[in-house]
């Protein structure tokens, strides 16, 4: 039985394509009502499942064109950032579970190479597609069982500085390799820069043909009246650039477009003409909308980037509704509150200023907000330097991204002990986007270097004041962390308050053994607490609040009055907990039989689930807590199921 029988969608050309395979016997006029046919199931699919609506949307034609003229597996088509990678998936035998997208246990919503072989190359974040490209193309070269390698990469991936580092690599190497430049104008956020102003400019009066020799006759000489008043944006070649000729000739491509990405007829042979006879690297410059073909994601400012569930009829979301404010909108409301304050205050963000709230702050310091662009260590040196002229920056990014600018961290900021301030979203383990946009890492990264500053909040209301210390605080950098999601509908305060640095809060006295938490997980210490104290055993619960500097008078009263401490953080070993132990072991706490346990992601890579799932399977919920506690007190109780 075909998916399709689950849903309200009549589909009887897609309910014949398995594998891309079934596609080479369609003519093209099927493939359009293929095309019509897919939309209509990403959204149906989506609207169940909630996830990345318009990114997909917005190739579904490229998304057919491509497994018609190509051969994959053997070829190797590459999505950029993967978030616009549905249609592929249920173009290469996965239509049967695409209702499970972003479930525990179900489909990635992102490309996964473990997922199928048709998934070529793994991908979260953006701007590497064409490097991966060029990496299958050499492999061909050298002799490996690959045939042409092919990434799709948006505008707005364009931003990222890695995507010309690898364009110019192609260029040098002169290989068969072709990018897909899929310009939809937009990418999470309006694309930032002097390149998007470029892309927007690159065809006046008619689509610009190089390759004539192939590809002269096969499109048409303009693009249809729809797309011309949209696309008067992209319009012209720019000219006199690079010795007259274009910024990608320049790099060693072969210019091809642009091309109308919603156009079948447009689409098919050129890409055919391209497979038989490019040689070297090819840049196809394809015009798409986001949300294409569905009028609440294409009337959204996004296209429709991220959503929750939704009615296909009328676009409204199904989201839950809670009486505690997001991490996100906490972090907002109060620098901007900092803002209002001290007219040094800047932020700055990379392409994420709605993930990161700091679409509320540009509303009302508009001159004082930068949206960088994908382009994380950019965002990090252009803070070092805010900083370094005296302002006061707060960069924030999620902790997946920044580690895209570690060496910017280490480099421009700490060496120098310029005063940048990390926002740090999306801390821990992240639900549906699963291992590639986990925070797991940044304890680890940040607290290791000299000088860092390195907090985590246990609530909202803590980071109301961890915002208003970092915007105190000008001695050296300093970083913050906080999770996606709603916060634990505690009371919030007036206004922020600076903590002092390096000192942490005893949450309730105990005795024997003492749990110092660092971050949300407090909440279900505070759980495990309430199980133990029905085994009559009352652990001392502390918050550390700080990574760096440790609290050391802290820890040496928890060791003084107990008889263990459990550590527990939500990132990966080598963070809080190992700083912990480094102390007792240098002070020598060990030698005289203390008890020390620290409780950290376990050493592998988390698939996607819903957060509470997640944290269960890392073994950090407050029954793997109160577990942890009565092992460590020698307490026997039965293995759990």
């Amino acid at each position: 039985m075909s998916d399709s029988a689950n849903s309200l969608t009549v589909t009887p050309l897609l309910d014949r394509v398995r594998l891309p395979a079934d596609l080479k016997g369609l003519g093209d006029a099927e493939l359009k009502q293929l095309s019509d046919e897919l939309r209509t199931e990403v959204i149906s699919a989506v609207s169940q499942t909630g996830g990345h609506l318009g990114a997909g949307l917005g190739v579904v034609e490229l998304t057919v064109a491509l497994h018609a003229v190509f051969d994959a597996p053997r070829d190797k088509i590459i999505w950029d950032v993967g978030h616009q990678c549905y249609p592929h998936k249920i173009l290469t035998g996965r239509r049967d579970r695409i209702r499970t997208l972003r479930m525990k246990d179900g489909l990635s919503g992102f490309t996964k190479r473990s997922e199928s072989p048709y998934d070529a190359f793994g991908a979260g974040h953006s701007s590497t597609s064409i490097s991966a490209a060029v990496g299958f193309a050499m492999g061909r070269e050298l002799g490996a069982e690959t045939g042409d390698a092919i990434a799709v990469i948006g505008d707005g991936a364009m931003s990222g500085g890695m995507a010309f580092e690898a364009m110019n690599h192609a260029g040098h190497l002169g290989k068969r390799v072709f990018v897909v430049l899929n310009d939809n104008e937009m990418s999470i956020a309006p694309p930032v820069g002097a390149l998007s102003s470029y892309l927007t400019r690159l065809y006046a009066e008619s689509p610009v043909q190089d390759l004539k020799d192939v590809a002269k006759n096969a499109v048409r000489t303009f693009l249809p009246e729809p797309l011309q008043e949209g696309a008067r944006r992209a319009k012209e070649m720019l000219k006199g650039m690079a010795m007259g000729g274009t910024l990608f000739e320049e790099l060693g491509f072969t210019y091809v477009g642009p091309i109308d990405g919603h156009d079948i007829d447009q689409l098919m042979p050129v890409l055919r003409m391209l497979k038989a006879r490019a040689k070297g690297p090819v840049l196809i410059h394809v015009l798409t909308k986001k949300g294409k073909g569905y009028a609440p994601a294409e009337s959204r400012a996004d296209g429709g980037h991220a959503t929750s569930k939704f009615d296909v009829v009328t676009g409204e979301q199904k989201k839950s509704t809670s009486n505690a404010p997001s991490y996100t909108k906490v972090f907002a409301q109060s620098l901007t509150r900092e803002a209002h304050k001290d007219e040094k205050i800047v932020a700055v963000t990379a392409a994420m200023p709605d993930g990161t709230g700091l679409k509320m702050f540009a509303e009302q310091f508009p001159r004082r907000c930068f949206d960088v662009g994908i382009a994380e260590q950019h965002a990090v040196t252009f803070s070092a330097g805010l900083a370094a002229s005296g302002m006061k920056p707060f960069c924030a990014i999620y902790s997946t991204f920044l580690q895209r600018g570690y060496d910017q961290i280490v480099h421009d900021v700490a060496i120098q002990r310029l005063p940048v301030r990390f926002a740090i979203d999306r801390a821990g383990l992240v639900g549906a986007d699963g291992a590639t946009h986990a925070g797991a890492f940044d304890v680890g990264f940040m607290a290791s270097l000299p000088g860092m500053v390195v907090m985590a909040a246990a609530d909202e209301a803590e980071l109301v004041h961890m915002v208003a210390t970092a915007a105190a605080y000008d001695d050296g950098p300093i970083a913050f962390r906080y999770p996606r999601g709603e916060g634990m509908g505690v009371e919030m305060p007036e206004a922020g308050v600076p903590l002092e640095i390096g000192k942490g809060r005893i949450i309730s006295e105990g005795k024997r053994v003492a749990i110092l938490s660092y971050g949300t997980r407090l909440a279900e210490v505070l759980k495990a607490r309430e199980a133990l104290a029905a085994r009559g055993i009352a652990p001392t619960i502390a918050d550390a609040r700080f990574a760096k500097p440790l609290d050391t008078a802290l820890i040496d009263q928890l060791v003084a009055e107990h008889e263990a401490i459990l550590c527990i953080e939500e990132g990966a070993v080598g963070g809080f907990g190992s700083h912990v132990a480094q102390y007792l072991s240098d002070a020598g706490v060990f030698d005289h039989g203390f008890k020390f346990r620290s409780m950290v992601l376990p050493d592998s890579f988390i698939d996607h689930a819903s957060p509470e799932d997640m944290y269960r399977d890392a073994g950090m919920d407050a029954a793997h807590i109160e577990a942890k506690v009565l092992d460590l007190m020698g307490v026997a109780v039965a293995k759990r199921a």
